[in-house]
């Protein structure tokens, strides 16, 4: 099988399959007399192996499954796997914390204090630049007290700050999270939201369906390494 066989199947060019050779995503092909490289149908499995990781796992993770499983360091590719699936788990913890942020938006009682930047910072083990550089960005906007300049974050405050913690755990970007909380606040409510959330959900669902067709791919291929 020359690499040009091997690439059309899914669309790739020639040198990238090379490279996946080169990267050791694919075994070490044979060489004719002439130097010309030739594929077999176990190099075809590893490429399948590999493409069905990547969407679950990203690059550099299935990069380094297959490199593991081509050096005969099947422990270290189920390890590298079972992490990979460990991170997803805690993004789907992240998600239903955010939910349960979402769920605490209602109105605040007076009675509640205000706090400034460093017990806040503290409490919810971030750094005060960081509460600094997100009021920059829009996510919050406490008061300035008028003797002492001091920020000073009334309830609601603390709100916007927990849900943006949370949000930026969940994979969001600040300029993602501004409109958001800027939103739940002109609407009073998390309906604009949801929305968000429901993408949230689709995109860790599409990345376990992902992992299992790895998976079976994978498995695929490390039944045809055995003797």
């Amino acid at each position: 099988m020359r690499p040009v066989d091997l690439a059309r199947e899914h669309g790739l060019s020639t040198q990238a399959i090379r490279n996946y050779e080169y990267a050791g995503v694919l075994p070490a092909a044979a060489r004719t007399v002439h130097g010309y490289r030739t594929y077999t149908p176990l190099h075809a499995q590893a490429l399948r192996a590999f493409l069905a990781l990547l969407p679950g796992h990203g690059h550099q993770t299935a990069t380094s499954i297959m490199q593991a499983v081509n050096q005969g360091a099947t422990e270290d590719a189920l390890r590298l796997i079972d992490e990979s699936h460990g991170r997803l788990l805690d993004d789907r913890r992240t998600l239903q914390a955010v939910e349960a942020a979402l769920r605490d938006l209602a109105p605040v009682p007076q009675e509640r204090r205000e706090t400034f930047i460093g017990p806040l910072a503290k409490r919810l083990g971030l750094r005060p630049a960081t509460l600094r550089k997100w009021e920059k960005a829009g996510l919050v906007r406490p008061r300035r007290d008028p003797q002492t300049g001091y920020r000073v974050y009334s309830a609601a405050d603390v709100r916007d700050v927990r849900l943006a913690h949370q949000l930026r755990r969940g994979g969001y970007l600040l300029e993602q999270i501004a409109p958001l909380i800027a939103q739940v606040r002109a609407a009073g409510g998390v309906a604009p939201l949801e929305s968000a959330l429901n993408d949230w959900h689709a995109r860790l669902s599409a990345r376990g369906r992902a992992m299992l067709r790895g998976a079976a791919d994978l498995d695929a291929y490390l039944g045809a390494l055995r003797p």
